[in-house]
């Protein structure tokens, strides 16, 4: 039978953020920044949000960059899971 890893399909969005919080058990803070443009003037503006990212073990610190997945609602505000750390 096969591993359970290697049949998971991405479905889900991938996303690339930075981590600002650690302070929760299993639970960690990711800054995602992404570029828009205003509809009326053009004007090229940064934006950021935040997302609770499920973090087993808590392997991550504060200011590492790291690639999350979507995933099934972990909890209320849990929908995404770390993949890998890019940088610590």
């Amino acid at each position: 039978m096969a591993d359970i890893s290697e049949q998971k399909n991405t479905n889900g969005k991938i996303l690339t953020g930075n981590v600002v919080s650690s302070k929760m058990q299993d639970t960690v803070v990711v800054l995602v920044k992404t570029y828009g443009q205003h509809p009326k003037y053009r004007k090229y503006f940064l934006r950021g949000k935040r997302y609770k990212v499920h973090d087993k073990g808590n392997t991550a610190s504060i200011g590492d960059k790291v690639e999350i997945e979507e995933c099934r609602p972990l909890s209320k505000e849990k929908k995404f899971v770390i993949v890998r750390n890019l940088s610590k």
